[in-house]
């Protein structure tokens, strides 16, 4: 702290002033008081018994050392009252530190106007990290509020100016406060821990992922599957505008730790990938590209079929180029989660699209905090095109590779080609058990309140906020974790259970229904063949198909110019881009078309006019152009990011989708009928029609993803194809496999939650200080939550009776906790309605106004529509649920405690 005798001073910039108030706050006020906080706040029990006695008013100009002081006038807000004081600070005793023994924090760190009641502010945190933050507003209220009360401040909006600045480094105390007890509970640590294990940053982030003793526990298992489960996805509605003044900078950094990558960690992974396909591509530039479809070194399916997956989200994400490139300084995040919802790390986005360095950086750092040995299994929504690429441009060492299990989101799993999906899909692909890997969806759900203001904040401001939000949902998910564990666990033996039952009803071997799928797996991921035994019959079938699809696109391009011509079109700009599209593919389809006809010879020719008049081919043809397109329409359904454009295709295009397939289940009845009149091949069989109902989830063993009886590859079928039996035994038995997983991994986790809190437990004793208490008491309190809830879970490994705190005191904490129910049981039964309102309003997608801001719910409500529409099965004999309401299943610990507090 500096007090300059300069009779003189030079004058400075206001942006000199408020770099040098920056420093001083965060690199002299704030680190001197973080233990005085933690004092205060123990001596007046979290601020429960806290008074604010009149500060003595010292007159003689000096303070006892004899150093130079500084009578300063400071208005003090309160909850009910305004009123100002005077101080006399010096060098050995800052207006911060007295101020702040008397309850109150100051706007400034040397001579502070204004200073605001503890309790305000801590009111203030709480509520803005339950709704969307709004300063002003709440400025303009409590100065409403004190002027009625006949109150005045003296200067226009001075509340409001200086409030934020309180604010702010208010919450930055708090977080290093916090940061400051984690540390010396890491230290304490430190002396016992084992090497191999993942590091204590990732054992703070997620207890059940990483809280262990020892993770090789799990691995020891004899299912093959991988040690931790995350998943990864981008946000491009949380972007922040760029300056429109062009100003240079940007708002200098906070003083916290943060979940965000830095900056240059981000820029080295973007050079890497860019060296490496610039080497790669000199490299390949002399080798021809093969005539023929295969596999790539190390891939499971074959190129035609991963770039089929590449087209599909290339344009979706075309969309978000065209919104972020010239009018956003920072387009949006990436997350990597969790299978536990826990945020790891969290990447800044600043490019259009979405970029493959930025989920290279990401796990890049996830595999410097884990053993060399310990495995992942990673759930993207695009997992395949990024294995291909860490395989084709050699991003990743072998050794890391090779630790590296990839699936695709559930959710998002439509947007791939039927080969991709039942080897990439977590329902298909061992090793995930029932986890969804939208994990970042739901985070991004309850980030969506930030959007407004984080859209003009400035850089670090932006993910300052972010990072205190962050930190509230690990708090409640912490909580939630006991319930979370037994729901999960009550959902799988339910789900297993019935799926078991049905499968001993069909009668089928175990061995053969494997021998089926892996037979199914290898004949549906084959390369397509480019040549066969009768290559001129091929010739005439490939055209008489683009003929088809030449009518489809056709008739296509036709609804898209009747779109324009209609007054209730969302997005004219959208449905252009559509149309030209359409058209481009259109004229693509053409030219091959033309160039195929054009290749034919005369007996060719005379065989192509005697094929459009078989009836079978035709009407087979026919059928699987439309399903095409009803496959195509459903996957652009679920692209959709509008939720205005979402309205309007509710009452246009739904209904086309319905009058697609009630025409494809048409055509499968005359191939029925044709196959019974013996008017078509004598091993063909007839295709399965598209049930309307169930059709928009687009479910991974829908029938909408199959081509039975629609190519010559399903004449002379196999039982896996043909035989509904075999067909629903191979579905049943991958479901008994994923609960066997998730069984698994339930039953570790239920011994790692206990090992967690034996550990924190074991730590918080010998160093137990006066601002350790209260962790200790938290400990407790979750403690009583967690050992009810999965007493009934057994363990991978034996775990002793003991959970850590006394009986003592976990007999106290639940009577604690159950007289706090019954003291608002009244209340609670009295706003059971209102409360059970409120807790969906914070759980689903309210609506927001700016018409910009309403893709902060692409995906995500149909996202939840998709995972709660399939979860009634399992809520029959749920009689041990206590108070959790039966017919909710989270996917989210946060939304299991969330849920718990307002039945």
């Amino acid at each position: 702290m500096h007090f300059s005798n300069d009779a003189s001073p030079r004058h400075l910039t206001s942006s000199q002033k408020r770099a040098n108030q920056w420093r001083r706050w965060s690199e002299d006020i704030i680190p001197a008081m973080i233990v005085p906080y933690l004092s205060y706040i123990q001596e007046t029990v979290s601020l429960r018994h806290a008074n604010t006695p009149a500060i003595r008013h010292r007159t003689d100009g000096e303070c006892g050392t004899g150093c130079r002081t500084h009578n300063i006038k400071v208005a003090c807000v309160f909850f009910d009252a305004f009123e100002e004081i005077a101080i006399i600070a010096c060098p050995c005793s800052p207006a911060p530190l007295q101020l702040l023994r008397h309850r109150l924090f100051p706007c400034a760190p040397l001579a502070p106007s204004l200073a605001v009641d503890l309790r305000l502010l801590e009111f203030v945190r709480l509520l803005f990290l339950h709704q969307s933050p709004n300063q002003m507003a709440w400025c303009d209220a409590l100065e409403t509020f004190l002027d009625g009360m006949k109150y005045k401040l003296r200067l226009k909006n001075s509340l409001q100016h200086r409030f934020s600045n309180v604010f702010h480094w208010y919450q930055v105390l708090t977080v290093l406060a916090q940061n400051h007890i984690s540390t010396l509970v890491v230290g304490s640590r430190t002396d016992g821990a084992h090497v191999d294990q993942p590091s204590d940053y990732l054992r703070s982030r997620c207890p059940l992922c990483f809280g262990g003793n020892d993770w090789q526990n799990g691995a020891r298992d004899s299912l093959p599957m991988p040690d931790v489960i995350v998943c990864i996805d981008a946000c491009f509605t949380q972007k922040r505008s760029a300056n429109p003044h062009s100003a240079a900078g940007s708002d200098p950094p906070n003083p916290t730790p943060s979940f965000f990558l830095p900056t240059d960690d981000v820029k080295a992974m973007e050079d890497f990938v860019e060296r490496c396909r610039r080497d790669r591509r000199q490299a390949r530039t002399s080798r021809a590209e093969p005539d023929e479809d295969g596999y790539e070194e190390g891939m499971r399916i074959p190129v035609s079929v991963l770039n089929g997956c590449g087209n599909s989200f290339i344009a979706a994400d075309e969309k978000r180029e065209k919104a972020s490139t010239r009018f956003f300084t920072d387009t949006g995040l990436m997350a990597l989660v969790c299978r536990h919802d826990h945020v790891l790390w969290i990447a800044n986005l600043t490019s259009a699209g979405e970029k493959q360095h930025y989920a290279l950086a990401l796990l890049d750092r996830l595999f410097k905090h884990i053993p060399p040995q310990m495995t992942i299994g990673l759930l993207y929504d695009i997992g395949c095109q990024l294995e291909r690429s860490c395989r084709k441009w050699n991003f990743m060492d072998d050794s890391i590779l090779s630790r590296i299990t990839f699936a695709v989101a559930v959710f998002h799993a439509y947007g791939h080609q039927w080969a991709c999906q039942i080897v990439y899909h977590p329902r298909k692909r061992e090793g995930f058990g029932l986890s969804d890997g939208e994990g970042c969806e739901r985070l991004w759900s309850f980030l969506k309140p930030l959007i407004p203001s984080l859209r003009i904040s400035g850089f670090n401001q932006r993910l300052f906020v972010l990072d205190t939000q962050i930190r509230h949902l690990d708090s409640k998910s912490l909580q939630g974790f006991g319930h979370w564990l037994h729901r999960r666990w009550i959902h799988c033996q339910s789900k297993k259970h019935d799926a078991l039952d049905h499968l001993h009803a069909l009668e089928l071997d175990e061995n053969a229904l494997r021998v089926e799928w892996k037979a199914q797996v290898d004949h549906q991921t084959r390369p397509t063949p480019r040549q066969s035994r009768n290559k001129a019959a091929e010739v005439i079938t490939i055209i008489l198909a683009l003929e088809k699809m030449l009518q489809a696109q056709e008739a296509s391009i036709h609804e898209l110019e009747m779109q324009l011509l209609s007054v209730r079109v969302p997005n004219i700009g959208e449905v252009n881009l559509q149309l030209v599209d359409a058209r481009s593919r259109y004229k693509k389809t053409a030219d091959t078309l033309r160039h195929r006809r054009a290749a034919l010879g005369t007996e060719d020719k005379v065989n192509l006019e005697k094929m459009k008049k078989d009836i079978y081919l035709t009407v087979r043809l026919n059928a699987r152009a439309i399903k095409t397109r009803i496959r195509d329409r459903l996957r652009q359904r679920k692209f959709e990011l509008e939720t205005l454009e979402r309205s309007y295709r509710a009452t246009v295009n739904e209904p086309g989708i319905l009058k697609l397939i009630t025409t494809y289940n048409g055509l499968c009845s005359q191939l029925q009928s044709l196959i019974q009149r013996r008017q078509a091949p004598p091993s063909a069989v007839p295709p399965h029609i598209i049930p309307r109902d169930g059709v928009f989830q687009l479910n991974i063993d829908d029938d909408i993803w199959q081509d039975v009886g629609l190519d010559d590859d399903t004449l002379n079928p196999p039982a896996w194809l043909s035989d509904d039996t075999v067909r629903n035994g191979i579905r049943l038995q991958l479901e008994v496999d994923q609960c066997n997983e998730e069984e698994a991994r339930l039953m570790q986790e239920r011994a790692i939650i206990q090992e967690w809190m034996l550990a924190e437990w074991d730590i918080a004793d010998p160093v137990m200080s006066f601002h350790l208490r209260s962790r200790a008491d938290e400990l407790v309190n979750i403690c009583v939550i967690w050992k009810k809830k999965v007493q009934n879970i057994p363990c991978t490994w034996p775990m002793t009776a003991s959970w850590g705190p006394s009986d003592e005191a976990l007999v106290q904490a639940a009577y604690n906790q159950a007289r706090s129910s019954f003291r608002g049981e009244d209340d609670d039964e009295s706003s059971e309605g209102d409360r059970e309102g409120d807790c969906e309003s914070d759980l689903e997608y309210g609506e927001i106004e700016d018409e910009e801001l309403m893709d902060a719910i692409k995906e995500i409500a149909l996202a939840d529509e998709y995972r709660y529409g399939q979860n009634a099965e399992f809520t029959d004999d749920l009689d041990d649920l206590d108070d959790i309401g039966d017919d909710f299943m989270p996917s989210s610990p946060i939304k299991s405690l969330h849920k718990r507090r307002n039945i």
